[in-house]
């Protein structure tokens, strides 16, 4: 079996709580572990792929020691959930020029629709597992 991906989140956005709370339901082969960007295990993968650690432009998907951003990024988290959200791939063929635009729209947007938490998420006991760790390998 492969390694699971890393996903990191901004931990301060509903919008994107939101959507780590969509996943978590639907990736039923835990093929992904999670992280908010500004948190410890988040700022240790941005360091070691060199990002900026302010970088929260984004999405981060960390798939077989290879980065994805913004669109691609979320586009290859719905091909690995259950059910028909795998077909959101075909969107790929779309030139990552268009697709980001709009991620880039919602994105500069997203505290002002959905709101910013003060504190980054917390994982509960039971979605412990689901979230990476400082000691796990990257």
């Amino acid at each position: 079996m492969d390694a699971p991906s890393i996903l990191l989140f901004d931990g301060h956005c509903s919008l994107c709580n939101a959507s780590v709370d969509f996943v978590l339901k639907r990736d039923a082969k835990k093929k992904l572990l999670f992280a908010a960007i500004q948190g410890p295990e988040g700022q240790r993968v941005l360091k070691h792929y060199g990002l900026p650690s302010t970088y929260l432009d984004t999405l981060v998907l960390v798939e077989k020691g290879e980065i994805y951003l913004g669109s691609t990024a979320a586009l290859r988290v719905a091909r690995k959930l259950r059910r028909g959200w795998p077909l959101l791939y075909a969107m790929i063929i779309v030139p990552n020029g268009i697709r980001d635009v709009i991620y880039r729209w919602i994105g500069t947007n997203r505290y002002a629709w959905f709101g910013r938490k003060e504190i980054c998420r917390i994982p509960t006991p039971a979605e412990k597992a689901r979230f990476l760790s400082l000691d796990h390998p990257l």
